[in-house]
């Protein structure tokens, strides 16, 4: 796979002077109504704000209390914009909003039949809008607020002033993340900041094209450098750029302004010297990585989950012991230049690089510029004893900074076509990798009885879930998302955010509306609504006292059976869903304060039914540094298997991906266990709003005991 911004195809939208121009806008009008001095009128008096560039104002309107008698009531308005002319047409108000009671809403009309200034030959347009009023004193004796919104359009007789770019977010263009390392290619998202289509660049690039410009100026005064284009892009709702920041630019805080027809606001930004970011195959920053698997001198694969060809790129996992080489951005400045062909150039020979391969250190044989600007290609060798499996944790260390966290396939001998992930098929997996999805409604009920030394025995109770649609770019995440089934193996989740990151991937969940819960007697949980994130539209719903006697959340888990029941929603129609606990295990000798990770973690317990599942679990976090370069590392495991097996050891392997606590009970560690799931008692299904059901929906209740740890 050779990856280049250069080659890719030519796409372009010209935009043609015209004697007339349509302007898309939405308006926002907040006025008061106010009867005049002689009781004859009305007068409406606010502000006016538009889209589309063409700015704020001053709105006023005054209606005849004469023409209350009509059903609709019609005045003359005019708006005086701050950048300079008005605009005037007719408002179409329903009367009913006009003299209803406290609160009213209708639709009206608002139609533009002139102008003056920059909008003197403004023709027409039309922006149906609804109005919202409430009364806050007598039509006639008093006024009335009111406030409308709508979309439209405006068409003038010349060329609308342009539209002022706003830029959103300044991001690693491989990690999606905070923070431009000095060389590296970097993106802008926003709007307005182009024109409509697609320009790619090829060295030399530009610093401007089309009037197109970023420039980063210090915070602290100086001049501003503006960076190299790689490409503009403004299709659909994306509007973003592409460009490479000169290794000239000095490490320190930058306003970062885009120059499109006229200059955004300033966009506060760092520059460090060294940030890497691995490259990702869906460009979420934190999914499958874009890695080769060297094959020979002239054949390397695409690293995925199977062996074949996807439009004519050869693709396969990776193989112990094989030579790899991924790609990034942001190893550090390159003094040769950032807008040429680069020539090869070693980072690694001043700096500490390596490859994180599921926690295992690797010393990298290469480290830097390879033929492109900006980006950086790594080489190292897997150790014939990595661990294997479809979504091995894959990042880079530079001088002990690590990078965005990403995976990587990697088939358990030479002779394997495919990576092994517990709960999926060969041609499961063949389905990801031609772009196939997987959905999954994954719902639990969990109680544990935790012992901390702060606190004493409490429980925590509380029910969760979501309905997630994953792709094979993400598959790292499906460890969390099937739960049902017993492998007798591990998992590790593995995760690297500096601060203010927020990496987003390629799992998405569904909006399933409203889901409410009821438990059996003595739970007092009756028609419980879980909580709904509105961004990520996972569900929640704390339980239990807490250990606080008398103070009861949302009732507390009994032994019985509970239901979930969904309303439906956007992605996820209407589905019933119910469990009923299973017998508790014992666990003896109790866990471990104290988890030493090179010894691998041996638990042992009696009852349950020997077909119960069981849930071994722990997790550990660190956080590094301050401020912007503040990095939390965290990582949890989840293993699985029967409760007649007795005893289950987590190996070395698995707690060795986990941070070492800096806090003496920095970490987690459970045992649980739950019924087997059948059809009706922990599996279920639910139809999906765009066609068909979801792959696999379980709603699986855990009771177990857990325990603040120490990993050493």
């Amino acid at each position: 796979m050779k990856r280049t911004f250069s080659t890719l195809p030519l796409v372009l939208l010209l935009c043609v002077a015209a004697p007339a121009a349509t302007i898309p806008t939405k308006v926002t009008v907040n006025a008061t109504a106010a009867a005049n001095a002689t009781f004859t009128a009305f007068n409406l008096a606010g502000t006016a704000n538009f889209t589309g560039g063409i700015g704020n104002g001053s709105f006023v309107s005054s209606i005849s209390l004469a023409s209350l008698d009509n059903t609709i009531a019609v005045a003359d308005y005019t708006i005086t914009l701050a950048a300079g002319g008005t605009l005037t047409g007719r408002l179409s108000v329903p009367v009913a909003v006009l003299t209803g009671g406290d609160t009213a809403s209708a639709s009206v009309s608002m139609t533009v039949t002139g102008g003056t200034g920059t909008y003197v030959a403004a023709t027409s347009g039309t922006i149906p809008i609804t109005l919202t009023g409430s009364v806050t004193g007598d039509l006639l004796g008093g006024f009335k607020l009111i406030n409308f919104t709508g979309d439209g359009t405006i068409v003038t007789g010349g060329a609308p002033p342009p539209a002022v770019p706003t830029i959103t977010e300044v991001l690693n263009a491989a990690s999606n993340t905070a923070g431009i390392a000095q060389g590296a290619i970097f993106i802008i998202k926003g709007s307005n900041l182009s024109t409509n289509g697609y320009t790619p660049f090829a060295p030399p690039r530009p610093t401007v094209s089309s009037g197109v410009k970023v420039t980063f100026t210090p915070t602290g005064g100086g001049a501003g450098t503006d960076a190299y284009l790689v490409y503009l892009y403004n299709q659909g709702s994306v509007n973003q750029l592409a460009a490479i920041l000169p290794s000239t630019v000095l490490v320190g805080t930058y306003n970062v302004t885009v120059t499109n027809g006229t200059v955004s606001t300033p966009f506060a930004a760092q520059v460090v010297a060294n940030k890497v970011g691995l490259f990702t195959q869906d460009s979420s920053g934190s999914g499958l990585a874009s890695v080769q698997n060297y094959i020979s001198a002239s054949v390397v694969d695409l690293n995925r989950l199977t062996t074949g060809s996807l439009s004519g790129t050869t693709i396969s996992p990776a193989k112990p012991g094989q030579y790899m080489l991924a790609y990034g951005t942001g190893l550090g400045a390159y003094g040769a230049g950032d807008n040429t062909t680069s020539p090869a150039f070693d980072f690694s020979k001043t700096l500490n690089i390596q490859a994180v391969v599921a926690g295992v250190s690797i010393p990298v044989a290469y480290a830097g510029r390879a033929g492109y600007a900006g980006q950086d290609q790594i080489n190292f060798v897997l150790p014939t004893n990595i661990q294997t499996g479809c979504s091995v944790p894959f990042q880079l260390s530079v001088n002990g900074v690590l990078s965005n966290s990403t995976f990587i396939a990697i088939a358990p001998d030479a002779s394997a076509t495919a990576c092994i992930v517990p709960g999926f098929t060969t041609e499961q997996l063949k389905n990801f990798d031609g772009g196939g999805t997987y959905t999954t409604g994954a719902f639990t009920l969990t109680q544990f009885s935790l012992t901390d030394p702060a606190f004493g025995t409490v429980k925590l109770e509380s029910a969760a879930g979501a309905f997630t649609r994953l792709t094979g770019f993400q598959l790292s995440g499906a460890a969390a998302q099937d739960q049902s089934k017993a492998t007798n193996s591990c998992q590790v989740n593995r995760t690297v955010t500096t601060a203010g990151d927020m990496p987003t991937g390629s799992v998405v969940n569904l909006d399933a509306g409203a889901i409410t819960l009821n438990g059996p007697g003595g739970s007092n949980i009756t028609n419980l609504a879980l909580t709904q994130d509105p961004t990520y539209n996972s569900y929640s719903a704390l339980l239990g006292n807490f250990g606080i006697p008398g103070q009861t959340a949302g009732g507390t888990i009994v032994p019985g059976t509970y239901t979930l029941r969904g309303v439906g929603g956007k992605g996820v129609g209407a589905f019933n869903a119910s469990v009923t606990l299973g017998p508790t295990l014992t666990v003896s000798p109790a866990l471990p304060s104290t988890v030493l990770r090179s010894a691998g973690l041996t638990v042992n317990w009696t009852g349950g039914n020997a077909s119960d599942l069981v849930e071994i679990l722990g997790s550990s976090s660190t956080t590094s540094g301050t401020g912007l370069k503040q990095t939390v590392t965290s990582a949890t495991f989840v293993c699985t298997t029967t409760a007649g097996n007795r005893t289950f050891t987590v190996p070395a392997s698995i707690l060795t991906q986990l941070p070492a606590s800096t806090d003496a009970n920095g970490g987690f560690l459970a045992v649980a266990s739950a019924g087997t799931p059948t059809n009706g008692n922990g599996l279920f299904t639910a139809p999906l709003t765009a066609g068909g059901s979801i792959d696999a929906g379980f709603f699986l209740g855990f009771v177990g005991v857990g325990a603040t740890a120490n990993y050493q």
